[in-house]
């Protein structure tokens, strides 16, 4: 089949959000999405653009994206590319078009001169896992991912613990 990567645009934005509505179901976090369109078109497409989206097409039609954005390593010295998200729509898989679209960003790493190209797989996604490891991606086990969120954020940023030991 034929697959077509590109930018999205601003208006992609209704997409996108269905997109990331849609692996939410599949990941079992429906209950975790919060985010409101305005702000997320903000930080796609506003003046200082804090992450950007690929649409993967088959035949012409959208079924897949990625949302990535820039971290940085200093041990490297040089910027990598964070995947937050890929999705690729049940119908379209096994068309390539996830293939098509980690091809793209890794050819996207190369031309911005970045070190790495990562992501994070939920550990029981074992389809996912076994299709990165074809790849050549390697699992970073020696790593934990660590997250700050909600409440214990605001607390963190006011110089709070959250446990009651300090």
């Amino acid at each position: 089949m034929s697959t077509f990567i590109r930018s999205a645009t601003p208006d992609d934005l209704p997409l996108i959000c269905a997109f990331i509505r849609e692996l939410a179901e599949y990941e079992e976090l429906a209950h975790a999405v919060r985010f409101d369109e305005a702000v997320l078109h903000g930080y796609l497409f506003g003046p200082r653009p804090m992450a950007e989206v690929l649409i993967g097409e088959v035949k012409g039609e959208a079924q897949g994206f990625a949302l990535f954005f820039h971290n940085f390593s200093t041990f490297e010295g040089r910027p990598g590319i964070y995947l937050e998200d890929l999705y690729v729509r049940p119908a379209a898989r096994g068309a390539g078009l996830g293939k098509a679209l980690l091809v793209k960003l890794a050819a996207l790493a190369v031309e911005r001169n970045c070190a790495r190209l990562e992501w994070s797989v939920l550990d029981w996604n074992e389809p996912a896992i076994g299709f990165y490891r074809s790849l050549g991606a390697i699992p970073q086990e020696q790593w934990t991912v660590m997250r700050v969120d909600a409440g214990a954020l605001s607390q963190l940023a006011a110089g709070q613990s959250a446990s009651a030991e300090s």
